[in-house]
Formats: C-alpha cells, sequence, structure tokens
C-alpha cells in the first residue's frame, strides 16, 4: 500500500528521467580528449615540470595521455609521446638522480660507523679479562691426546689414520708469567 501511495507521489516525467541511462562525464571527457591532440603548451618542458606540478594536475595530464594513447599512435603528435615517455618511464620520483654529494655523504657515514665500531672493539678487549685456560696451546694438545685415545672422528678426523693437521691446536704457547 505504501510504494503505490509513494509511486503515485512521484510524477512519472522525473522517474523516467532517474531510470534513463547517464553517460558518467568522465567517459564524455574522455571521449572527447582522445578526438583531439593536447596542446603544445601544456606538454613543453614536462620534463622540468612534472616534478613541481600538484598531484591533481600531473593525474589529470597522465589521464589525458593515456586516453591519446589508446588512438593509433601515428595520429599522436611527437611532444605527446615525449611525455608519455617521460611520465612512464623518465628520472622523477623513485627513478629521481641522486643528490649532488650524496655519494661523499654516504663514505663519510661508513667511514664514521666503521671508526666508532674499531673504537668499541679495542676498548671492549681493553677491560675484557684474561683469556679463558682452555685457549692455551697446553690445554688443547691435551685435548688432542684425548681425542685419539677416544677414537674421535675416525673418519675425517683426528683419529683417522695418517691425519696430518694439528687437530684442536690453534693457539700459540702460553706466556710464562
Amino acid at each position: 500500500m505504501f510504494l503505490r501511495t509513494v509511486s503515485r507521489a512521484v510524477p512519472r516525467s522525473t522517474a523516467a528521467i532517474r531510470a534513463a541511462p547517464v553517460a558518467p562525464l568522465n567517459a564524455l571527457q574522455t571521449r572527447a580528449a582522445s578526438d583531439h591532440a593536447i596542446s603544445n603548451p601544456t606538454l613543453a618542458s614536462i620534463e622540468k615540470r612534472w616534478e613541481g606540478m600538484p598531484p591533481q594536475e600531473q593525474a589529470e595530464l597522465w589521464m589525458q595521455l593515456r586516453d591519446r594513447m589508446k588512438v593509433d599512435w601515428h595520429q599522436m603528435t611527437l611532444q605527446e609521446k615525449k611525455a608519455a615517455y617521460y611520465i612512464a618511464f623518465g628520472a622523477h620520483g623513485p627513478r629521481a638522480q641522486t643528490p649532488k654529494g650524496e655519494g661523499l655523504r654516504v663514505l663519510g657515514k661508513v667511514a664514521q660507523l666503521t671508526t666508532a665500531a674499531v673504537a668499541l672493539f679495542f676498548t671492549i678487549h681493553y677491560f675484557a679479562g684474561p683469556k679463558p685456560g682452555t685457549m692455551s696451546k697446553e690445554w688443547q694438545e691435551a685435548s688432542n691426546e684425548y681425542a685419539l685415545k677416544e677414537n674421535m672422528n675416525p673418519i675425517h678426523g683426528i683419529s683417522k689414520p695418517g691425519y696430518e693437521g694439528k687437530g684442536f691446536v690453534q693457539s700459540p704457547p702460553a706466556e710464562k708469567s
């Protein structure tokens, strides 16, 4: 009942207008934009102006160029082709050239951090205690004797017949204090 009264209240002409499919404004603009070339002043020195253009203007220009690229490329002007190439593959955004002097700044920072790391290393070693007893040559030779007695690693290690390596010995003889 409610729907019948509402449908009677709305004039039929308005309902017909609302029900008619309306082409979106973008589709009309797209069709119009692809029919004619973009003006040369708009595309002139785009390489220099692109970074400084507001994002909305960049998007509009890109959409115009995208629509122009849908037609036969022989119909596009040389300016349009150059602008489309620059916007798609040019040296802007992540492909921009590095600023002057950036290499020296990086080298300086690497040298600074390397110096800090070396200073930290020597500071830690200066304040560290004596080497543990297991790092003496005598201890490591005793480890070799124990490995031979226990037949450790008989395939590739110290217990292998004909083994000629140093075994566990890796330190110089202990200093006499």
